[in-house]
């Protein structure tokens, strides 16, 4: 016999505080550049910058739930989720495992395309736009400027997606992100942690890449 109530260790707290450092920051960004605090704008993307190199590594290197192999799941997965023929499982069910992935490469586009943008003026311009013409670095600021209305629709869809489950499936995910914890079946399988060097040798890469982006891509 089951126990719904089981609580098993789900979100790891470098992938709960990669969620909400990249929520804050983006409307952070939003905000700086609508109100023209430029030099704000340009420090909050280069930590963005920062944060989505370790989401990447830790994609690879990190807990369970956290890994890009245990969350991307193919064509058939997806059908039989959306059918309700798939148990419940720790971590994004394989619909939210292509959302997040989606979300990730919207957010690359939004900050590579800054880290090259130019502005009507040549006033304000990222730290690599020195690489490119006028006219490229004006391009790299168009598609910055459309990666964000799209990274806009797909926030919304996430919302929207933890609405439906919160509300038709009785499932908080909000909560889950905050606590790190997950109600799943007293059958589900245990997962493995990984330990702390790995934070710390990922965060020191994220921290060494934003550093050389800041500075230009030169040493």
């Amino acid at each position: 016999m089951t126990n719904p109530h089981l609580r098993r260790y789900v979100w790891d707290v470098p992938t709960r505080l990669f969620h909400w450092g990249i929520a804050a920051l983006v409307g952070f960004s939003w905000w700086s550049a609508e109100n023209g605090h430029m030099d704000w704008h340009y420090k909050s993307g280069l930590v963005v910058t920062g944060l989505l190199v370790f989401r990447i590594l830790w994609g690879f290197v990190g807990s369970d739930t956290a890994r890009f192999a245990q969350f991307l799941r193919g064509p058939v997965a997806v059908r039989a989720y959306l059918r309700g023929q798939l148990a419940p499982r720790p971590g994004h069910n394989p619909l939210g495992g292509w959302s997040v992935l989606a979300l990730l490469l919207v957010l690359v586009t939004q900050v590579t395309t800054g880290l090259f943008s130019v502005d009507v003026d040549g006033m304000e311009s990222g730290p690599l736009s020195y690489l490119l013409d006028f006219d490229q670095g004006r391009i790299a600021a168009e598609i910055h400027e459309v990666s964000f209305n799209l990274l806009l629709a797909l926030v919304a869809l996430h919302v929207l997606a933890i609405a439906y489950h919160l509300v038709f499936k009785r499932h908080n995910l909000t909560r889950a992100m905050l606590t790190g914890y997950q109600s799943f079946d007293a059958g589900s399988a245990g997962l493995a942690r990984v330990g702390w060097w790995r934070v710390i040798v990922c965060a020191a890469l994220a921290v060494a890449a934003a550093y050389w982006l800041s500075r230009g891509g030169r040493l």
